[in-house]
This record gives C-alpha cells, structure tokens and sequence, in this order.
C-alpha cells in the first residue's frame, strides 16, 4: 500500500495522475490523502484510487492547524500502515515525511517548487528550512525537480547528498499533448497559463504587454488562471479588471483541459520568479508551441534561449517586453523551427517514463517491493 499526498486533490488529478495510474497497474494499492473535493476525489477513484481527507492548510500560517495536519497524518498512517508515503508541497512533504520516519515508514517526498518562502528570503525562509531539515531527516528519498533546487537544499544541510535525486518534473504523455494540424496558429497571441499571484510575474506580464503593444499593436495578451488563489502573493480580482478595462489583456478562468487554448497560442509565456520544473512549459512544448520564460530554476531548464522559445530576466517587464518583441517579429519559417525543437525536447526529456522509473526505482530502494514494474522493463 501506497499513500501519495499534496495540498490539494487538483495537484494529485492533474500533475500525478500517471504516477498514480502507473502504481496501481504494478500492483500497488493506493490511498489518496488532500483536503475534501468531491470533484477531484470521483477523479482519483476513477483512476482506481482510494480517498483518505486530510485537514491541509495550503495557504496558512497558524501553528494549530499545523499540528493538526500533523496529527492527522501521523493517525492516517499508524490506521493504515502503508508501505510508502509520496507526497508534494511543502506541507505534506515535511508533516508526512516527519510523521512517516516516526513510524518506520519509507517517506519520499518531492520538492516539486520552493514557492514564495524561498523566492522573499526572510524569517520565513529561515523556519521553512528548519522544517524541511526536520522532515526530510528520515526520508528514503528527497527528490527535486531541477538541479539548482538540489544543490541548495544540499548545501544548506537540509538533506543529505545521499537522499536527493533528480527528477525532470511531473512527466507528460507526448500522446496525450501533441502538436494540433496545419502551421503557426496565428502571430503574436501570448498566453501566459499559471495561478494569478504576484511571484508567477502576473504584474510583469501586464506591464511588458503594455509596452509591445505600442509597437505591436495587433498583439494580444491572454491571462489564463485563478484569481483569489490560495497564495500570500495572490493579486486581486479588481486589480485584474482594471487591466482587462484598459484594453491592456484578456482573461480566461482556467479549464480542467488547456491544450485548446495552447493550440491557439504563437508563445506561451511564464514570467515566474521560480519554480521546481514548469509543468506549463513542458505541455506547451510537447504541443510544438515555443515558450518566453524567464532566465530562473524551473523555466531554463526547459527553454533554450534562441532554440525553442527565449529567455529574458525576472522580475523586468522591460526585459519580458524585449522578449515579445523578439518573439513578434519572428517569420514563419523560423517559429516552425522553434516548435520542432519544442516537441523534440519534451519527447526526448520529460515525458512520463522519466520520472515514473525513478519512482518506481526509489520505492525498490526503500524495500517496497515493485515486480510486475521490474519485470516488464
């Protein structure tokens, strides 16, 4: 038996589905622990999982809620007594990690993004990196998505050099994401896919807009996602619509699907301040769409500045501006190479099978015996 866990039922439908899929298919029972969503839980057992609600905090701070997550994790295992606990973000990634090495039970966790504690170094960094160091002390595995995230954490004493492997994201299925027919869908339309919180570089995407569209006036400038999400730097829906007023971009509430609106994407554009591995930017080249990122862990190790999309520096709306520009003028011929180079990368870098593998060979590691994986490979 497996538990696997984040803060959120969505994380586990949309970014670890496969994982899922692929451990039940070995064998594995698997429990599914977040906070209730009875939507994302009928998809969870659709897969074939069970559901365990956790009372998980993502947004807050308050000591007494923490202990009882931690409580409420410690009790789900001595229950259930699982051979493994997998988990995401960083709650459950230290309580389910903390509570698991108390048990005797193999925990590896996955430092999937550092999140705001690490991008506004304060005393928040400070108690976030005791925590992790804490949690992780026990855990079979630690792993991380890129290798800057890694060297930090093993640096610092956080975790081990041991314990910590790398992984190429979430994984994607190059089937499943794939390049729509015909060519380039339609010049200068940027989408920019991710929660609207201030560290995804939601305000420098709408300044650099502003700037390309004084040279580019046919450019359009599409936000897609949450507003009000559960983040400490989430900016505001009337903030939002004043921007949506001036003409500066469009907005769209996020879909459960979005390879429509990558189809109809020239770029596909994230401005973030970090991230563990853009699972955005790996769906948008897996569907042959060139990216503009910015030069920050998570972004460049997927987009080569120049081959499948460019580069620009953080927290600049100017330098994101240069970036459009770039990008608006590009002919045809020279996007198509672009998008070639896009899919090629994801196909031969990020797809399901690197990371599920890894998985699979850390929970044999660990002693959680994985046959009909081993024995089909």
């Amino acid at each position: 038996m497996i538990v696997v866990c984040a803060n959120q039922a969505w994380n586990l439908v949309n970014f670890r589905a496969d994982l899922i899929a692929a451990l039940i298919e070995a064998g594995c029972r698997v429990i599914a622990a977040a906070p209730p969503d009875p939507a994302m839980q009928a998809r969870l057992e659709q897969l074939g999982a069970e559901f365990e609600p956790l009372p998980i905090d993502a947004k807050g701070l308050a000591p007494h809620r923490d202990l009882a997550s931690l409580w409420a994790i410690r009790k789900l295992l001595i229950r259930l007594r699982p051979d493994a606990w997998l988990s995401w973000t960083i709650k459950p990634n230290v309580y389910g990690s903390l509570a698991a090495g108390t048990l005797g039970i193999a925990a590896l966790p996955n430092v999937s993004g550092l999140g705001t504690a690490f991008i506004r170094r304060n005393l928040l960094t400070l108690a976030a990196k005791q925590l992790y160091r804490t949690g992780f002390r026990k855990a079979s595995t630690v792993f991380f998505q890129n290798g800057t995230d890694r060297d930090e954490f093993v640096a610092a004493g956080l975790v081990s050099d041991r314990q910590a492997r790398l992984l190429p994201g979430s994984g994607i299925d190059p089937a499943h994401f794939t390049p729509p027919p015909g060519g380039r869908p339609g010049h200068r339309r940027f989408l920019m896919l991710a929660r609207v919180v201030a560290d995804k570089g939601v305000r420098e995407f709408v300044e650099a807009a502003r700037l390309t569209r004084a040279r580019w006036p046919d450019a359009r400038f599409i936000l897609m996602g949450e507003v009000g999400a559960p983040n400490r730097t989430a900016i505001t829906r009337p903030e939002v619509e004043g921007w949506i007023e001036a003409g500066i971009i469009e907005h769209l509430d996020p879909v459960s699907d979005v390879r429509p609106q990558i189809a109809t994407a020239d770029f596909v554009v994230l401005p973030s301040y970090r991230e563990g591995l853009s699972r955005v930017l790996v769906e948008a080249g897996a569907m042959g769409r060139p990216a503009i990122a910015t030069d920050v862990p998570g972004c460049r190790d997927i987009v080569l500045d120049g081959v499948n999309g460019f580069l620009c520096a953080a927290r600049s709306g100017p330098a994101l501006a240069e970036a459009f520009d770039r990008a608006a003028g590009l002919n045809d011929a020279d996007w198509m190479t672009m998008a070639k180079a896009a899919r090629e990368r994801v196909v031969s870098t990020f797809s399901t099978h690197a990371v599920i593998a890894p998985y699979f060979q850390a929970l044999a590691d660990a002693g959680v015996p994985m046959p009909s994986f081993f024995s089909n490979k």
